[in-house]
């Protein structure tokens, strides 16, 4: 009996986040793929509160789309979706610790923050929703993103010069200023190369390094086919 109320609970919150996210690759389709990642790399670690885990799941992007629509750059959705999940939770009854541990995690989940995931849960959902921008499926997020900006398929400019015109701060991890000024080639070499040296659980680092080696493969193979040399 519990399990099917529990069952019906989660139903709910997914359908409130589905009604949120409209930002096409951070729609439904992605908070599952990171579920399901999220319980895949949970076997392999111990004590696991799989309540909190799987809530803070459905709901970390909760505030993508306001980040997407906020001209001045002054909203982190992880911080803004982590106070939106906590009104969300209370009206669901859960108590304010579990709603203090769910929102631990799905306001550190983001890579470019400076603030780190504490718990084992807050770990796995960081490192689940990293591996979703990689391998295949990261190839064909950033196309869509760059679709939806209007960015072009591949652009040749030095690390350097683009952190120093496009970068907040010029770090690697820096708040991009013009997301159509970027591209998916420049993602990879800013943000997703150095996933791996940034996630938490070993199984998740085993998976990101496979995925990467992948993106690599076809990143070169991109640039030679633009320089015509294939």
């Amino acid at each position: 009996m519990k399990s099917v109320a529990m069952e019906a609970k989660y139903q709910k919150i997914r359908e409130i986040a589905e009604r949120e996210l409209s930002c096409s690759t951070h729609e439904i389709e992605h908070v599952m793929r990171v579920q399901n990642l999220c319980l895949y790399l949970a076997k392999f670690e111990q004590n696991i509160d799989l309540d909190v885990l799987k809530t803070a799941v459905l709901l970390h992007d909760i505030a993508r789309v306001k980040e997407f629509e906020d001209k001045n750059g002054t909203i982190d959705h992880a911080l803004l979706g982590a106070e939106m999940s906590a009104e969300i939770l209370r009206k669901l009854g859960y108590s304010e610790e579990k709603i203090a541990q769910i929102k631990h995690c799905i306001a550190t989940h983001r890579f470019r923050s400076e603030i780190k995931p504490q718990t084992k849960e807050a770990q796995i959902l960081f490192d689940a929703d990293k591996i979703d921008a990689l391998g295949a499926v990261g190839i064909a997020r950033a196309f869509m993103l760059g679709g939806q900006y209007g960015q072009k398929i591949y652009l040749d400019i030095p690390i350097e010069t683009y952190l120093k015109n496009n970068v907040v701060d010029e770090k690697n991890h820096g708040k991009i200023k013009d997301i159509t000024k970027h591209s998916a080639n420049l993602e990879f070499e800013l943000k997703f190369k150095h996933i791996p040296e940034r996630l938490y659980t070993q199984k998740a680092r085993e998976i990101a390094e496979e995925r990467l080696r992948f993106m690599e493969k076809f990143y070169e193979r991109l640039k030679m086919e633009i320089e015509a040399e294939l």
